[in-house]
């Protein structure tokens, strides 16, 4: 039985006694209302744990305990929101596809789902709470897309015009490690309101340039998604970032703090915390194709495997066509009409199932049926080449450029949107 709706529910059964009622009161309550959901204090006390338990590796000083406990109801606020809203949108995440995505999870840190599990478990959390924590993460992330995704466009000048200025700074291969703090501005807010949280964001900036430790003061002040993590934006070239910091990190030096920067958002406040100069590496591309069935309520995991594991054998055999198998019965709607095929990609673009299959595979080989986010795929490797400088190349990074730029910008806008939109009520501590 769901837990919130044990919380919830009006009446209890006669046969509780009134003690046995207290005790799961002060065991577990509601700390906030979203809509029709709740946040419990349970969920509380794990995030705050987790965020103390990385401050404590890192070395990180923290806030006060009230402080945390704010911006841990915050978080858990948005992602409440977001749930909902996948809710409405019918987008459940299955169990293969959330094992197939805790196994990649264990592969990239090079182990399997039973070391993965063990890690968990010995650092004094629970498995199945984990799980349940990366099921709902890739909700979010999907929830995020759809939305999102759709708000964006990148035209053929904007490509032009950002492939003349990388030919332009040539050389400039430098990448900086970003610090970054928001204080949030509400979408209608009065000017005295906007200029309440400048104040605000100005007091940050001066504790900040006396040299308080930026970690603390994300985790404390921060309205940002990168909060809780300290406001850790991680490396990031000049074309990587939001056109906002890129403007303002230019010309500046290791240590600079940056701010209060203006933004449809609020007021952000930067911080370069380093600067190295980019490695650049050849980029191996690869051309491929696909044949994607995804499962649903008529289609079962199995039946869509073995569904693949049919056209698989006829393929081998001679019996079928790739590019016709595609046509008719792939669901990926951005290459079925192509027989399956995608253009020359950077393989890392892909999500890591896919890329990590790709890459285990040699030149027209095509693969066992595997899951990924997506659903069930056979992928045929057709070509590998190292990345030139021809002109799709260019055109095609600088698109991802764009598109990334902005899905960062949008991201954070729509966010918003939907948290105004939603009844948040938080309630008071000693209730």
């Amino acid at each position: 039985m769901n837990l919130k709706k044990i919380i919830l529910g009006v009446c209890l059964s006669l046969s509780v006694s009134q003690a046995a009622i207290a005790q799961r009161v002060e065991l577990d309550r509601v700390v906030a209302t979203v809509n029709n959901g709740v946040i419990l204090k349970s969920e509380v006390d794990v995030l705050v744990a987790r965020v103390k338990k990385n401050a404590d590796e890192q070395g990180t000083e923290l806030p006060s305990e009230e402080t945390l406990r704010v911006q841990a109801i915050d978080r858990l606020v948005d992602k409440e929101i977001m749930m909902q809203l996948a809710g409405r949108m019918g987008l459940e995440i299955s169990d293969a596809q959330l094992d197939q995505t805790l196994t990649n999870i264990a592969q990239e840190q090079g182990g399997t789902l039973a070391d993965l599990r063990k890690t968990i478990e010995l650092s004094g959390e629970s498995y199945a709470s984990y799980r349940e924590d990366i099921r709902r993460e890739i909700t979010t992330g999907q929830v995020m897309r759809a939305n999102v995704d759709r708000r964006i466009y990148v035209s053929p000048q904007e490509i032009d015009n950002l492939i003349k200025i990388m030919e332009t700074q040539g050389g400039n291969n430098e990448e900086y490690d970003i610090g970054h703090i928001l204080i949030k501005v509400p979408a209608k807010a009065t000017a005295d309101e906007i200029q309440a949280e400048r104040d605000r964001a100005d007091n940050v900036l001066k504790l900040l340039n006396k040299g308080e430790d930026f970690r603390r003061i994300a985790i404390a002040s921060s309205s940002g998604a990168k909060a809780l993590d300290g406001g850790q934006l991680g490396w990031m070239g000049i074309n990587d970032m939001p056109t906002l910091f890129a403007e303002a990190v230019k010309g500046k030096k290791k240590g600079e703090v940056i701010g209060p920067l203006r933004s449809g958002a609020g007021f952000h406040i930067i911080k370069i915390q380093d600067i190295r100069g980019q490695q650049l590496v050849e980029t191996t591309e690869v051309r491929s194709r696909h044949i994607l069935i995804k499962p649903s309520i008529i289609l079962s995991e199995e039946k869509a495997k073995t569904m693949l594991e049919g056209f698989l054998k006829d393929l081998r055999e001679g019996k079928a066509d790739f590019a016709e198998l595609a046509k008719k019965h792939s669901e990926d709607p951005g290459s079925a009409l192509k027989g399956g095929e995608y253009d020359w990609t950077d393989p890392n673009t892909y999500v890591p199932a896919f890329r990590d299959t790709l890459a285990s595979l040699e030149k027209g080989q095509i693969s066992e049926p595997f899951r990924t986010t997506y659903g069930w795929h056979i992928v045929q490797l057709l070509d590998k080449r190292t990345a030139d400088k021809t002109e799709i190349a260019k055109r095609n990074r600088a698109h991802g450029i764009l598109f990334n730029r902005k899905f960062k910008e949008e991201s954070f806008k729509w966010q918003n949107e939907m948290r105004e939109q939603a009844h948040v009520e938080v309630l008071p501590a000693d209730k």
